[in-house]
């Protein structure tokens, strides 16, 4: 009998929580049978959500917290004093081996703060960056890092350069990643003091596959496979991704039902534009992991309904199987 992947979920984090995140677990574990959710939560609640699914109780189990961490709590205080809060008895249950995963939808900073020090980090590596898959045309980009560490130095984007590599060549399946750095020009003397002084160190590390800079409106062309850079341009990269593309489906599909004859001509390329869209979709990609922890942890939109938190949990599963712990370690001199 093959070994379950276990996956420990915050069920009271979100703004769906815990309907979406419930529904989100448990299409999760009919997709795929070597998985084994523990939905972290107020008991009650949870199971009263769980209640209106079938399900394989062996494989969709309920661990009780009594506490929750709210949005605008300060995240260490929140982590330190809420000793029995859903995201805490999680990340716990990943630290003592009994999960391999964690995947919350609740505060970003929590999340951050008790994956650094519950998990805790992988020895050698310096900041944990979270690292989510963007659609491109030639298919997903890793954006690496998207809001853990603002301030960063040019060491750490050395080591989200390695880490993003390794991540891209062993869970996405490309060979070689391409990796670029985040600037305002393909020149290598542009950019601000950060972008200048981790050039050359991405230049000259033999790890990576590193082809210069890159400008934002290159990126949605899958121009590079590793997109490197610090947390505050990161985290505006995504966001801005994020928005103009909800825009954009937004103002086709208005287009679409503007006239009798846009109405005819949507039926026609219905099928097609489906497809090209859902590659726009973020739900489909799941959310984005915190690389060089002990442990994985994964931290979906806020807004995730159950197609994200399903995807975000099977995730985990490619990341668990691949050894992607070791990997990293290995990767950036962790012994």
């Amino acid at each position: 009998m093959q070994e379950l992947v276990k996956v420990a979920v915050d069920a009271m984090g979100g703004d769906h929580a815990p309907m979406e995140i419930v529904k989100g677990a448990v299409q999760a574990v009919e997709d795929c049978k070597e998985l084994k959710v523990f939905l972290v939560g107020k008991e009650k609640e949870v199971n009263a959500e769980l209640k209106k699914y079938p399900h394989d109780p062996s494989r969709i189990e309920i661990v009780a917290a009594t506490e929750e961490i709210e949005m605008a709590e300060p995240p260490v205080q929140a982590i330190r004093t809420k000793k029995d809060s859903s995201i805490v008895v999680a990340m716990k249950m990943v630290k003592n081996g009994e999960a391999d995963a964690f995947v919350g939808a609740g505060s970003t900073g929590a999340v951050l703060v008790g994956g650094q020090l519950i998990v805790g980090r992988l020895k050698g590596v310096e900041r944990p960056p979270l690292a989510p898959l963007i659609p491109t045309e030639k298919g997903v980009s890793l954006l690496i890092d998207c809001g853990a560490n603002v301030d960063a130095r040019p060491s750490h984007l050395l080591q989200f350069a390695k880490m993003g590599s390794i991540y891209m060549e062993h869970v996405m399946g490309v060979k070689k990643p391409r990796v670029a750095i985040v600037n305002i020009g393909a020149e290598e003397e542009k950019g601000n003091a950060l972008v200048k002084e981790t050039f050359p160190l991405l230049k000259e590390c033999q790890d990576i596959h590193f082809i210069g800079s890159i400008e934002a409106r290159d990126i949605p062309s899958g121009y590079a496979d590793v997109i490197v850079c610090e947390a505050f341009a990161g985290n505006i990269i995504l966001k801005l991704y994020e928005g103009v593309g909800a825009t954009l489906i937004s103002m086709v599909k208005q287009g679409m039902m503007s006239s009798l004859r846009s109405k005819i001509g949507a039926l026609l390329v219905k099928p097609a534009l489906k497809k090209t869209l859902k590659k726009f979709d973020t739900d489909q990609y799941g959310g984005a992991p915190l690389l060089g922890l002990k442990g994985l942890v994964v931290k979906t939109h806020g807004s995730s309904k159950a197609t994200e938190v399903k995807n975000s949990i099977l995730q985990c599963v490619t990341f668990t199987k691949q050894r992607m712990n070791e990997k990293i370690g290995a990767g950036i001199g962790a012994k």
